[in-house]
């Protein structure tokens, strides 16, 4: 009994000293996290509608597989503005920002790709490598940042940023670029030459890969092709570009501002076609492809990239295309918004839609991909008229990624 007893004691005394320690051990890793905290100015959207406020915010340092960026520059995406307008819904109060360029100032546990003093860009768009579609050639829609992506949050579900009182600050895309300073996964870091200017690194981290991906990758757009590009924006300009870049025999740049067409002929495009102003959407649109037609004696473009996010556009991107085409969209257009699907005249004339939308909506849906394919009895017997027929000959398909 009095061994039993003793053994009970000494178990007690062990299982107190060992909570003792990892209240100590915790405690003291708490006061090393506020010890290294810093502060940081950063444009934070409190309520929809309202201006940005800048507030001086609390960052604690990067944890397990995180890195500090001290940032040099950052873009202003339609995206951000989508927040604040509140046709994108997003946890608040918020630090916006998703397109920016930097240097490493520190780096947490395990992290080996990237180094301090590493000159970077930040992507919104991180992959973990493993997850059914990183492993399926869909690395964009990564299950595993997913999530905290579309909540603000880094992955452990926590923000890094807080206000005065303590109240958390969510980090838009994982990062919050409208900061001085922002803590971000290793993953969002991608390692970029000195040589180039900040200004240029942060459009790359979205704009730039937006829209010469849309051109490259998901249209597709080979040597000859014919391609109009809806919108003179960052990404516009940037599917100019993808498009010179893939060989494209002509290239249409649509915008309502007549000063577009410079900026658009400065980086490719071979013609410029104004969008009317002052006029309903379906005069407007009917005019524009009017002119397209003209400009491709009457058959329509080989691929149309949608770059704005209205649903006009949209609609006008699917008209113009020719019979075998391609559209794109790459625009985000508010949430709810919707356009009319000719499907008729999809299946008939074998129109391929994609849509290259990365943004999260709502319940989170973000990412969910749907084909929808309309098979056509009669398609193979079309002649194949031109190498891309041969992606249009046996069904039309619209392959949603929003």
């Amino acid at each position: 009994m009095k061994k039993e007893l003793f053994l009970r004691s000494t178990t007690l005394i062990q299982t107190n000293n060992d909570s003792m320690a990892s209240k100590q051990t915790s405690t003291a890793k708490k006061l090393k996290e506020h010890e290294n905290e810093r502060s940081t100015l950063a444009a934070v959207l409190h309520v929809v509608g309202q201006p940005l406020h800048i507030n001086m915010l609390t960052l604690t340092p990067p944890a397990r597989g995180e890195v500090l960026v001290r940032m040099q520059a950052a873009g202003v995406c339609r995206s951000d503005w989508h927040v604040i307008s509140g046709d994108t819904k997003h946890p608040l109060p918020a630090v916006l920002g998703h397109e920016g360029a930097g240097v490493v100032e520190q780096v947490g546990e395990g992290v080996s790709l990237v180094h301090v003093g590493d000159t970077i860009s930040l992507s919104w768009a991180p992959y973990c490598g493993a997850c059914f579609h990183c492993t399926h050639e869909q690395p964009f829609l990564c299950s595993a940042y997913d999530g905290p992506i579309w909540k603000g949050a880094m992955m452990d579900g926590t923000t890094r940023l807080t206000l005065a009182d303590g109240t958390p600050v969510c980090q838009y895309c994982s990062l919050g670029c409208f900061s001085e300073y922002c803590v971000v996964n290793e993953k969002s870091c991608i390692l970029m030459p000195a040589t180039i200017c900040p200004e240029v690194r942060a459009l790359i981290g979205c704009a730039v890969t937006t829209g010469v991906g849309a051109a490259t990758h998901t249209a597709n757009i080979r040597a000859g092709d014919t391609v109009a590009v809806i919108g003179g924006g960052g990404v516009g300009l940037s599917a100019v570009m993808g498009a010179v870049v893939s060989g494209a025999s002509k290239i249409i740049l649509v915008d309502r501002h007549p000063s577009k067409r410079q900026a658009g002929l400065s980086v490719g495009a071979t013609h410029f076609v104004q969008y009317p102003q002052k006029t309903s959407a379906e005069s407007a649109s009917a005019k524009v492809l009017e002119k397209v037609l003209s400009l491709t004696n009457g058959v329509g473009v080989d691929v149309a990239i949608e770059a704005v996010g209205i649903p006009a556009l949209q609609q006008l991107s699917i008209d113009i295309i020719r019979p075998g085409g391609t559209a794109v969209l790459v625009g985000l257009a508010p949430m709810h918004a919707s356009i009319i699907m000719p499907t008729a005249k999809l299946t008939r004339q074998h129109k391929t839609g994609e849509v290259l939308s990365l943004w999260s909506l709502e319940k989170n849906e973000t990412h969910q991909s749907t084909q929808l394919r309309a098979a056509t009895t009669e398609a193979s017997s079309l002649p194949r008229t031109s190498p891309r027929s041969r992606k249009c000959t046996s069904r039309a398909s619209c392959r949603w990624t929003s």
